[in-house]
């Protein structure tokens, strides 16, 4: 029987998950995502070979529960900042922002190389995380619009229309943001 590495049966499952993820985040910067094998993930977190197993039953799972946990992760930290916000369009800005600094270190820039290499039921499950991080900007943009201070004509274009300008990483954060806040009617220059 293996040996539990924490007080509980809960608590050494999280440590193991948390082991492969920071491996399997490693493995992927290193290389592709095709590259990675569970037997590398498993060599690198710290476990044996068959173990992993127990945990995940091939590399999707691990990249899904990666996925899963990251965006928990980010969208804690995000919904903090947002809360120190004062208004919808300052929250706004904030979203803006925080996509920019921070969608790189939790997306690891893998982005269509990995949604190309998994099965439509991984890529519907990493979907689903996009949701819901896109619900957060559905949400400002709804308070935004209802509030009068935000002009929305058609919230699902405009949730992907904002999300596509903020994928080019190499233009000025200042430049994106301003442009997506003038793009729903920010213009006193906030």
């Amino acid at each position: 029987m293996p040996r539990i590495a924490a007080g509980s049966l809960a608590e050494h499952r999280e440590l193991v998950h948390r082991r492969v993820f920071e491996a399997f985040a490693e493995l992927v910067a290193e290389r592709s995502y095709d590259a990675v094998s569970m037997a590398q993930i498993a060599q690198r977190a710290g476990i044996g070979r068959t173990a992993i197993y127990h945990h995940f039953h091939d590399k999707e799972a691990v990249a899904v529960g990666f996925a899963t946990e990251e965006t928990a992760r980010y969208l804690d930290e995000l919904r903090a900042e947002l809360e120190a916000a004062d208004d919808v369009v300052e929250r706004l800005r904030v979203y803006v922002g925080y996509q920019l600094q921070a969608g790189e270190r939790f997306h690891m820039g893998l982005g269509t190389q990995l949604y190309g290499a998994l099965s439509p039921a991984g890529r519907i499950a990493i979907r689903d995380h996009v949701l819901d991080v896109e619900g957060v900007l559905r949400g400002l943009l709804t308070e935004g619009r209802d509030a009068g201070v935000l002009m929305v004509d058609d919230l699902d274009a405009t949730v992907s229309l904002i999300h596509a300008c903020l994928g080019p990483r190499h233009l000025p954060a200042r430049e994106i943001q301003a442009f997506v806040l003038r793009a729903v009617g920010v213009t006193d220059g906030r």
